[in-house]
C-alpha cells in the first residue's frame, strides 16, 4: 500500500497540478492547518491532475450531466486505496466463514461495485476468510434471492434503500424460498435510518447490521467500522488519510469531543489527483481524545457542499447555476435545499425565493424539468423506488433559514438525522 508524507504531496501537488500551483502560489508552508481549504466548485472547474496521460481508472464523482466531476487514480493508487479500505472491512463484523453477497451498482463509471469487489480481495484471508459472489444491484430481485438461497450466503452488502426493496420482496415470496437466511448486512453509499433499520429487523429479527465503512471517490477514504461503532460511528484511517473537523463559520480546526464542524479529507496515497483539505460534505463530531489511534468520529448528516439523496449527489453551486440559468429573468433569486426522510426514501426539496413571487410561481416546472436534465439518474432512481420524487417551494424571503449566529442563508438542511 503507497503512502506519502503530507509534504511530499503538498509538494508534488503545488509543482505539477496547475489547480494546486495556482492555490499554493503564494503559500511557503506544509503545515496542514495553514493550506487553504478547497473551493469545490473551483476544484471541479480547474485542471487538477498531475500527469496528462497515465496509466489508471476513471471514475465519475457526480456532478450534474453539464458538469459531471471525474476522479482519476493511477492503478496503484486505485490498489491501495481498495486495500486500505478492505483492511478497515477486515475490522468490522464479517467473520470467517461468511458468504458475502456484493449488491452495489456498478456501469457508467460508477465506483461502488468495483470498489467493494477489489476491497473484498484486500481482506487478509489467514484473517476472515470470506467467499464474495459479485451479483450487482441492479439484477432482477427474484434472481438475487435465487443466488442467495442457492450458494447459503448469509451477508449482503449494498445500499440501504435497494437492500430493503429487495428484502420486501422476499417477504412477499417467502415460500418461495424456504431455506433464506441473512444474518448480515453491511450498508454503504448512504445512510441508514431508524426506519429501515426496524423494517429489516421485521424481515430478519436476529440479522447484524452494520456500516461497511465510508469513503468517497472523489475524497477517498473517510472511516472505518470496527466492532465498538455504534451508529454513525467510524475510525480514522491513520497514515492513510488525515480527517480534519473544522467550524463551518470560521473555519477554525476543532480538536475537542464533541463539537460538530464539517469534515475535511487530506489523501495521503493519491499523487494523481491530489486531495488537499477537501470538503468531503459531511458534518462530524470527535468522541474520541485527541491523539487516539484511528481516533473515532460521528457523521452528523451533511454540510453544505452537496446533498446526498440517496446515492445521488446534488451539489449547491451546480444547482444554484442550473436554477439561474433557467430562470435569468427573474431577479432577487434566493434558494435552499432541504433533505427529509420518510417511508424508508429520502426526500430533496428545493426552498425558492425571490422579489417576484408570482412569476416564480410559474416556472416551478421549468425548474423542474431542467433539473430531470442536468441529473441524468434521477428519473431512474426515482422510478425505481429508491428516493422520493423533487419538492420545489416558492416562499417568501423570511421562509428561508438562516444562522441564528451568523445571519447566513443555510444552503443544505438535512432534517434526516
Amino acid at each position: 500500500m503507497q503512502k506519502w508524507t503530507l509534504k511530499e504531496i503538498v509538494e508534488h501537488a503545488k509543482k505539477y497540478s496547475p489547480y494546486y500551483g495556482e492555490l499554493y502560489r503564494d503559500v511557503d508552508t506544509t503545515k496542514l492547518s495553514d493550506l487553504p481549504i478547497i473551493d469545490q466548485s473551483q476544484f471541479w472547474k480547474s485542471v487538477v491532475v498531475t500527469e496528462k496521460n497515465p496509466d489508471g481508472i476513471v471514475f465519475k464523482s457526480g456532478g450534474s450531466t453539464g458538469a459531471p466531476k471525474y476522479s482519476y487514480f493511477t492503478n496503484l493508487e486505485w490498489m491501495s486505496f481498495c486495500e486500505g479500505f478492505g483492511l478497515g472491512m477486515a475490522e468490522g463484523i464479517l467473520s470467517s466463514g461468511d458468504r458475502v453477497a456484493n449488491l452495489f451498482y456498478a456501469g457508467d463509471l460508477y465506483a461502488s461495485f468495483l470498489f467493494i469487489k477489489d476491497s473484498l480481495n484486500f481482506i487478509p484471508a489467514d484473517k476472515k476468510k470470506l467467499t464474495h459472489f459479485p451479483i450487482a444491484g441492479q439484477t432482477d430481485h427474484l434472481q438475487i434471492l435465487k443466488t442467495i438461497e442457492e450458494f447459503d450466503i448469509n451477508v449482503i452488502v449494498g445500499v440501504p434503500s435497494a437492500v430493503l426493496i429487495m428484502l420486501e420482496k422476499y417477504s412477499q415470496n417467502k415460500t418461495i424460498f424456504p431455506k433464506l437466511k441473512i444474518e448480515k448486512i453491511l450498508f454503504g453509499g448512504e445512510a441508514l435510518y431508524d426506519d429501515q433499520k426496524t423494517a429489516l429487523l421485521k424481515i430478519f429479527p436476529d440479522v447484524q447490521i452494520s456500516s461497511i465503512g465510508c469513503a468517497s471517490v472523489d475524497g477517498g477514504l473517510i472511516g472505518y467500522s470496527s466492532t465498538d461503532c455504534k451508529s454513525g460511528e467510524h475510525r480514522c484511517f491513520d497514515g492513510s488519510n488525515i480527517i480534519e473537523i473544522v467550524d463551518p463559520d470560521t473555519l477554525e480546526v476543532i480538536t475537542e469531543k464533541n463539537r460538530v464542524g464539517k469534515v475535511l479529507l487530506t489523501n495521503l496515497a493519491r499523487k494523481l489527483m491530489p486531495i488537499i483539505r477537501y470538503p468531503a460534505g459531511d458534518l462530524a463530531e470527535w468522541i474520541e481524545d485527541a491523539g487516539s489511534p484511528d481516533r473515532k468520529f460521528k457523521l452528523l448528516g451533511r454540510s453544505e457542499e452537496a446533498a446526498r439523496l440517496g446515492t445521488l449527489s446534488v451539489y449547491f453551486e451546480d444547482t444554484r447555476e442550473m436554477l439561474m440559468k433557467t430562470i435569468s429573468h427573474i431577479s432577487g433569486i434566493q434558494f435552499q435545499m432541504i433533505l427529509k426522510h420518510f417511508d424508508h426514501k429520502d426526500q430533496l426539496t428545493f426552498k425558492v425565493s425571490s422579489q417576484d413571487i408570482k412569476a416564480l410561481e410559474l416556472e416551478v416546472n421549468n425548474i423542474l424539468e431542467a433539473f430531470i436534465k442536468e441529473k441524468g439518474t434521477y428519473i431512474d432512481l426515482v422510478n425505481k423506488n429508491l428516493i422520493h420524487p423533487l419538492v420545489i417551494e416558492v416562499v417568501t424571503q423570511e421562509k428561508l433559514e438562516a444562522n441564528s449566529r451568523t445571519g447566513k442563508l443555510k444552503r443544505i438542511i438535512d432534517l434526516r438525522s
